[in-house]
């Protein structure tokens, strides 16, 4: 009956839909709970509900998987963070705020925080994912973080410092704070807590970096 076939098409095409999504969730699955490298394209149809040819009819390789799966989780929350950053004029301390505050709350959602972590604990074994995420990712906050820091400078709200070095200490705590937890199970009693990690990594490098206030300033 026409009604009928009208009735299950729109079902049928909303599976077909999902299934590139239940693949990346199949797989980040597998990717937390036994690496990359030691995870096989068969065990991810598998975990799926899918046959290992439905699987490579969306993503070629298991080096397309770990690259979509980046740019589903982590890439939108590094251009938000990009956006924030962007979206202040003046006191650049405001947006490098912004910019962290927003990366603290991408975080703070498991499935987002397990590619970074996953990076972290796999780029030695495999180094064209470290290059990967390097390339999908930090290429494009770093610059874009540094210039706001060159621009405080330049205007006077900060010290005399180097850019890229206090770049390196920007992101530096944030990287610990994470190896820590996830190489050595090193974690605060309340858990990773990015957003308070953030805001008290940022009360100590202002105090630091700011510039000091000129004698009669007012």
């Amino acid at each position: 009956m026409p009604g009928s076939e009208k009735s299950v098409a729109p079902k049928f095409r909303r599976r077909a839909d999902d299934r590139p999504d239940e693949v990346l969730d199949a797989a980040l699955e597998l990717f937390a709970d036994q690496g990359f490298a030691n995870t096989k394209v068969e065990q991810i149809a598998k975990r799926a509900g899918l046959s290992k040819g439905t699987v490579y009819l969306y993503f070629p390789s298991k080096q397309a998987i770990i690259e979509a799966l980046v740019r589903r989780a982590v890439t939108p929350v590094a251009e938000r963070a990009l956006a924030h950053a962007g979206a202040f004029a003046g006191d650049p301390r405001n947006g490098i705020s912004a910019a962290l505050r927003q990366l603290a709350h991408g975080l703070a959602d498991v499935r987002i925080l397990a590619i970074p972590k996953l990076v972290v604990r796999e780029a030695a074994l495999v180094p064209e994912l470290a290059q990967m995420y390097r390339h999908e990712v930090l290429d494009r906050v770093l610059p874009a973080i540094e210039m706001l820091i060159q621009r405080g400078i330049d205007a006077g709200y900060f010290r005399q410092v180097d850019a890229n070095l206090t770049l390196r200490s920007l992101i530096g705590p944030i990287l610990v704070h994470l190896m820590l937890a996830d190489v050595f199970d090193i974690s605060p009693p309340e858990g990773l807590s990015f957003d308070r990690l953030i805001e008290n990594h940022l009360t100590i490098l202002f105090d630091g970096l700011s510039a000091p206030e000129q004698v009669g300033a007012p």
